[in-house]
């Protein structure tokens, strides 16, 4: 089993040093979170000056969260709902177009619970443009979605999702393509 004693975070994983680190909380504290629902320029504004790659007309709701926005990348006209977790200890890719809805979990960290020492390990996750990923949905580690996605709420995906086309459940699973009216 593992022996925590002998974990240590490999060099350079933040990407940023120890007090950029802590100077991006800081300001996630004190002016992002607590800004007003309509300031989507202003969060914009505050997660480009720490390296995040934002597109245009992009809105990004206060109680949304962003571990490393350096690691992070989001296309035109998309949408970060309420309470929306980006646990970007590795890259995280949102295309143009996608809705990331409310309490939804992007997650790019994980344990290699093989090795004794339980080294932490980071995967990119990419999203296409066009999704929509519904309230509450998990995405796991490496993964890599489609554009023209749709998550249905609640969901969980755990495996590599093929463009245009509609999944539900935990895991998810194919229900039809997705065709525009």
């Amino acid at each position: 089993m593992q022996d925590l004693s002998l974990y240590q975070n490999p060099d350079g994983f933040r990407g940023r040093s120890k007090i950029m680190v802590q100077l991006w909380w800081i300001c996630y504290a004190v002016f992002f979170k607590p800004s007003p629902q309509v300031l989507y320029s202003w969060r914009r504004f505050l997660l480009r000056i720490f390296g995040a790659e934002i597109g245009k007309n992009v809105i990004i709701r206060p109680s949304a969260e962003f571990t490393y926005p350096w690691k992070i990348k989001i296309g035109d006209n998309s949408w970060i709902g309420d309470q929306v977790v980006l646990y970007s200890l590795g890259e995280i890719i949102i295309g143009s177009n996608t809705v990331v809805s409310q309490r939804s979990y992007i997650c790019t960290g994980t344990h290699n619970y093989k090795e004794i020492d339980f080294p932490i390990l980071e995967k990119r996750i990419i999203i296409g443009d066009q999704c929509w990923l519904a309230t509450d949905v998990f995405v796991s580690p490496g993964v890599s979605i489609g554009s023209g996605v749709v998550v249905g709420a609640r969901s969980t995906v755990i495996s590599d999702l093929e463009p245009n086309a509609v999944y539900v459940g935990s895991p998810v699973k194919f229900i039809k393509k997705r065709e525009i009216e």
